[in-house]
Formats: C-alpha cells, structure tokens, sequence
C-alpha cells in the first residue's frame, strides 16, 4: 500500500529536498520531506543563497536507513568519485558595484559558507575559479552568462552546462537573481599539453 506525503511548499525560494530510502524490509520509502539542512542566504552578499542538498563520497554505497551527510559535510568540493549537490542563487552582478559593498566581508562570508570552493576564486580576477570537477548545471530561473578564457555564452531558462574542469566564472547581466541547479563531480585531472 501506497501512502501519500504532503509537505509544505517553501514561500521564500528555498528549495524543498525529497530523500528516498531502502527500509529495513527492502521496500522503498520517503523519508525526508522538508528544507535541506543548510540552506543559507549571504548577508554581505544580499540576493545571494545556497542549499546544500546531498553529497556522497567515491565509497558511497545505497544505506539501509537514512544517513544524511549534508550536516557534516566539510567541503563543498568533492573528492575525485564524489558529489555534492546544491543550488545556487546569484545576485545582479551589479551589487558589486554599489557603493559601500564590503568585498571584504563578502569574503570572509564566502569562505565561511562554502568551504573547499571559496578559496578557488582567483583575487586577481573576481568570479573566475577552476575546481577538480565536472559540473552538471541547470538554470532554474533568471539568467546568467557563463565565462571561459575564451567565449562567454547566456543562459536563460532550462538551459543546461557540463562544465568539464575548466577556469571559468559565473555572470549576471540581468536585474534579477538568478537560480542554478548544480551537481559537482569529483574527478582527477590529466595534465594539458600545449599545442602548437
């Protein structure tokens, strides 16, 4: 017998997590229905949030019974065979602009919440960072522009990157926040060539 599960939708833009389980007596089951548990909206970087959503490591192995490994979670950036799943929202690029923005503090901020990521970012080039992973990014709402050394390309709506280990950055050209759906892969980099 099937039981239905009701839950209350989030008013705020948080993002509401459904974990399945494998019960003790092998069925599968719902059992987390609500917030993730590190949903966090910047305060030196208004507009800007993170939901930290799953995350498993390179042993990882289907659990019976629930362990969450959101709470404990040292690092945002996974270890080669690991994931981490998150969304992301990023404010108008234009903020950074303002007059009294505190980079330093946003600083500070970012590296206390996004721990293994934040110190990726290059200070000698702002929003430009390259990570050991393969990322699978999707626009849930607004825009953004994604930067490479070499081309920068707009994302709208549904618009979809595998981004495979490369420097890049993050841009919003828009006056709206934007909302990414992110998934990190872990992997392990091979030494690039130069080619004549």
């Amino acid at each position: 017998m099937t039981t239905s599960s009701t839950h209350t939708q989030p008013t705020d833009g948080a993002t509401l997590r459904v974990v399945t389980v494998i019960g003790a007596d092998g069925r599968s089951g719902i059992h987390d229905n609500q917030l993730g548990p590190r949903v966090y909206y910047y305060r030196h970087i208004p507009g800007m949030a993170t939901s930290i959503l799953w995350a498993t490591t390179a042993d990882a192995v289907l659990p019976e019974g629930f362990v969450d490994p959101v709470p404990s979670l040292a690092s945002l950036h996974p270890s080669p065979g690991g994931s981490v799943f998150m969304t992301l929202t990023l404010p108008p690029d234009a903020l950074f602009a303002t007059p009294g923005f505190d980079f330093a503090a946003a600083a500070l901020e970012q590296a206390q919440q996004a721990p293994g990521l934040a110190e990726l970012f290059e200070p000698a080039a702002p929003g430009f960072h390259t990570t050991e992973t393969v990322d699978y990014v999707t626009v849930l709402d607004g825009e953004v522009w994604l930067e490479t050394d070499t081309q920068e390309v707009r994302l709208g709506l549904h618009d979809s990157v595998v981004q495979n280990g490369t420097r890049h950055a993050w841009r919003n050209k828009s006056s709206k926040p934007a909302t990414l759906s992110v998934v990190l892969v872990g992997v392990h980099r091979q030494p690039v060539t130069a080619r004549d």
